[in-house]
């Protein structure tokens, strides 16, 4: 509560209200004004968020914060300031035509229940821009767009804001009596709360269709869209409910192993490494145990990783970088070191080989029918490996075979890795199959 007792929420500093004489407009946010006036609310902590329209221009004659921003898009803005700001009273205005832009947005905000007020000023047709039809223009209504009558059928902007799951919805009409105790209980709801305002549009939609005020209500009845309480159905707030469920989780979740330097690393310069296989190797999670393991060398890391959008077909790559110094720049554009592990790996990488230099290393599987390159050959059993292990260590395998032969860092900081970020049960195969690639070195089977 603010320490004075406010008489207006409005502002007589710019002048009067700007709308057409008779437009519903006027009506809506003196009403509006009668229920702030009525809760009483701190004008600091109160935000009225508009977007364009002819509604759009009232925010500005009120003493509260206000936010204009772009058609349809209201909502959206309304949301982020009360899931920024959750002690704020966020009142988001906007016309018939916003909600027909910003549709999705009307969806969402009563789906989640975000605890913010929706008046909808619905005078069927955009009365800004010359009074084309609007997503709520009646059937057979005359509008610019619509000059031989509206074919299609209006929405029900509450039927479609319940359907969606929201809390509480109202529609009223700009010449009701109570409508300012209407908006001071949509105001006092704790979640999201809309009252779509039926009213005329005196410069354009009501003198095209000879509609007057028992035009309206007659409207009303023909399409069978009732006034009053649509839904009332408490339920919790999202931002409250968010951040309940973030605080469990916190609670409930282990921290975080650190990485902290334990191990030697004798690699003096930066050094890329791209890894390739196919979905379901465990190529990018393997690489990332591999990245892990450089950090607990003292090194840094960092990994890109390419597959398709199928996801589990086809191939994955990724990239590694290592370094002794900061890295800067995350692409590599010619790897020291190449892994390739399958079929679907080569296919995605075949062209890369031919450009490769002397100075770099392929480590790949025995089987795999390389393509010419320039590049110092390791070939390995991995397969027959994967045979032994399973097929989910063929990639630990293969990077503890380039552990070992290229002396990037320490084996038993690999080791280390795999530990401290797998669960036991895992983390045993996977010890093995580290040891496994690392001994295919040391026989001399490269």
């Amino acid at each position: 509560m603010s320490e004075r007792r406010h008489e207006s929420y409005l502002s007589a500093e710019i002048g009067p209200l700007p709308f057409c004489p008779g437009c519903g407009h006027e009506l809506v946010v003196r009403a509006l004004d009668r229920a702030l006036v009525g809760l009483q609310p701190d004008p600091a902590k109160v935000v009225l968020v508009t977007d364009i329209g002819c509604i759009g221009l009232s925010c500005r004659y009120f003493i509260t914060s206000a936010f204009h921003g772009l058609h349809g898009r209201s909502i959206t803005y309304a949301c982020g300031l009360k899931l920024a700001r959750p002690e704020l009273t966020v009142i988001a205005l906007k016309g018939d035509g916003g909600c027909g832009i910003g549709g999705t947005h009307l969806l969402n905000v009563a789906r989640r229940n975000i605890g913010i007020t929706l008046i909808v000023a619905n005078n069927f047709n955009y009365g800004m821009t010359g009074g084309q039809h609007s997503v709520t223009t009646p059937t057979g209504g005359l509008t610019p767009t619509t000059p031989w009558g509206n074919v299609e059928a209006p929405m029900d902007l509450c039927a479609t804001a319940v359907a969606a799951g929201a809390a509480w919805v109202y529609r009223a009409t700009a010449f009701d009596d109570d409508l300012p105790s209407v908006l001071a209980r949509a105001i006092a709801q704790p979640g999201f709360a809309m009252v779509d305002i039926w009213e005329l549009c005196t410069a354009y939609y009501m003198p095209r269709n000879e509609l007057r005020k028992k035009g309206l209500f007659e409207l009303l009845g023909r399409l069978g869209f009732g006034l009053g309480q649509q839904i009332d159905r408490p339920r919790p707030e999202y931002s409250e409910s968010w951040r309940d469920a973030a605080a469990a989780g916190r609670r409930a979740r282990a921290p975080r192993p650190r990485i902290e330097r334990a191990f030697a690393s004798r690699l003096g310069r930066q050094t890329g490494i791209i890894i390739a296989g196919s979905a379901g190797q465990k190529i990018k999670s393997t690489a990332t145990l591999f990245a892990q393991g450089a950090m607990f060398a003292g090194l840094h890391a960092t990994q890109k990783d390419d597959y398709p959008i199928t996801v589990q077909t086809g191939h994955s790559v990724a990239e590694v970088i290592l370094s002794p110094d900061r890295i800067v720049y995350t692409g590599i554009d010619r790897p020291d070191y190449v892994v390739i592990v399958s079929e679907n790996g080569l296919a995605r990488i075949r062209g890369l080989l031919a450009t490769l230099p002397e100075s770099c290393t392929v480590y790949a599987d025995e089987l795999l029918a390389l393509p010419p390159t320039a590049a110092k050959l390791v070939r390995l059993p991995l397969a027959k490996a994967g045979k032994q292990l399973g097929r989910l260590a063929v990639a630990t395998v293969a990077l503890g075979a380039l552990c070992e032969g290229a002396q990037l860092f320490a084996l038993e900081a690999f080791a280390r890795a795999v530990t401290t970020f797998q669960k036991p049960k895992i983390a045993e195969p996977s010890t093995r199959a580290l040891s496994a690639g690392a001994e295919l070195l040391r026989q001399g089977l490269g």
